[in-house]
């Protein structure tokens, strides 16, 4: 199957309520061009150059998301049109965002990210200092920055019951944040959660937002 193909099949599968976003890194441009001609607009990168690159080059109607670890002296360079940055990790990084959405004339979108995995080398805020991290937000006046909820990756394994546990923690730490903090603010809903292998778990748990690249453009 080609790229066309393969993402109507898949979205055959993704409820319309859950957002989709194409995971374009290393993908040539004509590939992203053909998921773009099925009248798809979203799509991650996670490397700034490269995004940068993809960004000139590509239709300026993409709604780019940022997925990957993101380290403060690069926000600069995707600040001017970055749609959602997905991996925010620190107090530091939303400072820095903050202040290059406002030298930029703009608010950016972000989720906060949540180590949920066994792995130690995956990115995250650990779940049970969700209230700490949001009291420290609450205090900064960031107002450049817009929070719209949460990410997290769960373990590359095969054990189902491991991986289901995984994202019932980050909607419960969602869960948590939304009745603590955002009670009242409609804009904080996302879930960010689910990849090829495991998005059909992510879905089942509560996830709004998957991201996936190979399913789609395959493995190249």
């Amino acid at each position: 199957m080609n790229v066309r193909e393969k993402l109507a099949k898949l979205k055959t599968k993704i409820p319309s309520e859950v957002l989709l976003v194409a995971v374009s890194k290393t993908k040539p441009a004509p590939l992203i061009i053909e998921a773009y001609n099925e009248g798809h607009r979203d799509f991650g990168e996670n490397k700034v150059q490269e995004l940068v690159l993809k960004q000139e080059k590509l239709p300026k109607d993409i709604k780019w998301h940022f997925i990957g670890h993101l380290q403060t002296n690069k926000v600069k360079h995707i600040a001017s049109f970055i749609h959602l940055i997905h991996a925010v990790d620190s107090i530091k990084l939303l400072k820095e965002i903050n202040k290059q959405a406002v030298k930029n004339n703009r608010t950016i979108n972000v989720l906060i990210q949540f180590h949920i995995a066994k792995e130690i080398s995956k990115y995250g805020i650990a779940p049970n200092q969700a209230i700490q991290f949001f009291d420290e937000v609450n205090t900064l006046n960031l107002l450049n920055v817009k929070i719209l909820g949460v990410m997290g990756m769960a373990t590359y394994t095969t054990n189902q019951s491991q991986i289901r546990n995984e994202f019932k923690l980050l909607k419960n730490t969602f869960d948590t944040i939304k009745n603590y903090s955002y009670k009242n603010i409609s804009e904080f809903k996302e879930i960010s959660m689910g990849m090829s292998g495991d998005y059909a778990l992510a879905i089942e748990q509560g996830s709004t937002i998957v991201r996936i690249g190979s399913s789609i453009f395959g493995n190249i």
